[in-house]
């Protein structure tokens, strides 16, 4: 049976108990969770014994999760950070330090996907806002291409042809990506794009009127990736978070959409080679040794039971890998 205790009313997290079997986090280990949300995975590495370090750029997840886990706050076993995961390496408490596990459950929590300010989801009249983080502006208030400050309504009335097909074909599957791309800005020209129904507008009149929920999350979702800079921060992100895991320390990777669980296969399957010259090449020039070994052949879903409870869980793909057990020696275990 699945087990709902570690869920609250900000977030329920995913493949709690897989994700435990893939850390196994033993009394005293030092984790990192890079996607703090409501604290649910956190709060269940804290009752397996770890030590945890919790990271979220946003300040309502930041302060969910410590009135949850104050009393392990209290204990010094967890301590919070506002922060994307991508700048882990800028924390100054952090530095030097080595963990034991890493985890990163990518996406948005219930609550942000719930609160129609944020702009997440395709209810009517919602903002087009989309950021993660809403402390994040430009200088001069404007756009910037790597998720700071620019709103998703901002994006639609800006970005070029182009842009907005890549997005809509890259980040949404969209078959019709030149076309929608071409009806944004045609609309645009007349009134520029505010709400959710502005963009369910455009989609409708491009997929036409069969088009329903599905084809909406989809494209909300892509745009959503596009704002706040989601797969260029996980591709930057995870070498430098490999390179910070003790000697046979885990990475976990939760990923709900294809490039963020792309990205994390080939990184955990090129870092467990151990070779990665062209293979046409006659001597190894490369490290000739692997940097650790996959723990999942095969991303792990959830189980009937979980997305019957969770329907969010349906598209949550689990993947794990482990660190090499040779020290490195230039830095410190916490």
């Amino acid at each position: 049976m699945t087990d709902t205790r570690f869920d609250s009313a900000y977030h329920a997290p995913v493949l709690v108990a897989e994700v435990l079997d893939a850390l196994k986090p033993k009394p005293g280990a030092n984790i990192l969770d890079g996607t703090l949300g409501g604290g649910g995975h956190s709060l269940a590495l804290l009752e397996a014994g770890a030590t945890v370090t919790g990271l979220d750029q946003d300040p309502e997840a930041i302060a969910t999760a410590r009135a949850r886990l104050a009393s392990f706050e209290s204990a010094g076993t967890f301590r919070a950070f506002q922060s994307n995961f991508v700048d882990f390496d800028q924390i100054a408490e952090l530095d030097g330090i080595l963990f034991d596990g890493i985890l990163l459950d990518l996406g948005v929590s219930s609550h942000q996907f719930d609160d129609e300010t944020r702009g997440f989801s395709f209810r009517e009249g919602a903002p087009l806002d989309m950021r993660m983080d809403l402390r994040r502006q430009t200088a001069d208030g404007g756009r910037q291409r790597d998720g700071g400050g620019q709103t998703a309504a901002e994006l639609l009335n800006d970005a070029d042809e182009a842009e907005l097909k890549t997005i809509f074909k890259d980040f949404g599957d969209e078959p019709k990506a030149g076309r929608l791309a071409r009806e944004v800005i045609r609309r645009r020209g007349n009134r520029p794009f505010e709400t959710s129904d502005d963009f369910v507008g455009a989609i409708r009149a491009v997929l036409g009127p069969r088009s329903g929920p599905g084809d909406f999350a989809r494209l909300f979702q892509a745009l959503r990736i596009a704002v706040n800079g989601e797969l260029d921060a996980l591709a930057r992100a995870l070498p430098a978070m490999r390179d910070r895991l003790a000697p046979a320390g885990v990475l976990a990777v939760i990923a709900y959409h294809s490039g963020e669980d792309r990205i994390a296969k080939h990184a955990f399957r090129e870092w467990s080679l151990s070779c990665i010259c062209p293979p046409k090449q006659i001597m190894c020039s490369c490290r000739a040794h692997s940097l650790g070994a996959l723990i999942t052949r095969k991303a792990v879903n959830a189980g009937a039971e979980e997305t019957a409870r969770n329907p969010r869980a349906r598209s949550a793909h689990l993947r794990a890998w482990r660190k090499e057990t040779q020290a490195p020696s230039s830095a410190r275990k916490a």
